[in-house]
């Protein structure tokens, strides 16, 4: 399954104005169970730092995460970078529209190489390393560009699952997610990864328990599905959602506030 066919056209829908972007970000934000745990972490790291911040977005995508940074932290500057040129431009163009061009800047960047010494107070990675093979060096850029007392913040599928990277599609010949370099990361290996990168203290929890693993499937993995098989099913998606939205939120209300003991995603902080 790839996902970027799929990307581009609801990029080109949600581009046609401002507030559907907008409103996109905030579909995205109920959505995706990733963004709950996400913005929970973010909120946190707000009420012990009211002042400004250098934050980088570090696989920065549509934007998403930058748009919710912006508005938490609304006096702090913000980087996103990306590998593909066209969404930079995208998010350039988006972000300038609404007049935050003077806090958020966006760029092309390889992480394997990027690293600005001691440069940001947050460094955020959303599902990202595990399109890496590189992974160590990413981390080590990450250590050299975070400054002393800064925070790696990290959402990446474990290998209890992860986003079924390891299904295969038996006529296509690919997982479900062929984007991916590994299936997804042992909460152990992460951890010694990153220290070995130089980072001290980390901790990590799972996400995407029981409740989280049901609404994945209903949220994300069928619909892609679907529409990945036929774009007629644009036009039933919103009664899709309509449907089986209420149960998406409990399911991810219950993942947010539960501890699990196994999941397929990892919220990892890494701190210099």
């Amino acid at each position: 399954m790839q996902y970027d066919p799929i990307k581009r056209t609801l990029g080109k829908i949600f581009n046609i104005h401002p507030f559907l972007r907008r409103m996109f970000y905030g579909m995205l934000d109920l959505l995706l169970l990733r963004a709950w745990h996400i913005r929970r972490e973010l909120k946190l790291l707000r009420k012990k730092n009211q002042g400004p911040l250098e934050i980088l977005d570090a696989g920065s995508g549509f934007g998403q995460y930058v748009y919710r940074m912006s508005r938490l932290f609304p006096s702090s500057k913000i980087k996103g970078v990306d590998v593909k040129q066209e969404q930079i431009e995208d998010c350039n163009g988006f972000f300038n529209k609404i007049g935050k061009g003077n806090q958020v800047l966006f760029e092309v960047a390889d992480l394997t190489a990027f690293h600005e010494p001691e440069k940001y107070d947050l460094i955020l990675s959303v599902d990202v390393m595990e399109h890496i093979l590189e992974d160590i060096q990413v981390f080590r850029n990450f250590f050299e560009s975070i400054k002393k007392g800064g925070i790696l913040l990290i959402s990446t599928p474990s290998d209890e699952g992860g986003s079924d990277a390891h299904e295969h599609d038996h006529e296509e010949g690919s997982g479900f997610i062929d984007e991916h370099v590994r299936d997804g990361y042992n909460s152990k290996e992460i951890e010694e990864k990153l220290k070995t990168a130089g980072f001290k203290a980390i901790e990590i929890r799972f996400s995407y328990g029981m409740p989280g693993k049901i609404s994945w499937k209903l949220s994300m993995k069928y619909p892609i599905q679907l529409l990945g098989a036929s774009k007629l099913f644009y036009a039933v998606l919103p009664f899709y959602y309509v449907l089986v939205f209420p149960l998406m939120i409990l399911l991810n209300y219950l993942d947010l506030y539960k501890i699990h003991s196994s999941g397929t995603g990892l919220i990892v902080k890494a701190y210099k």
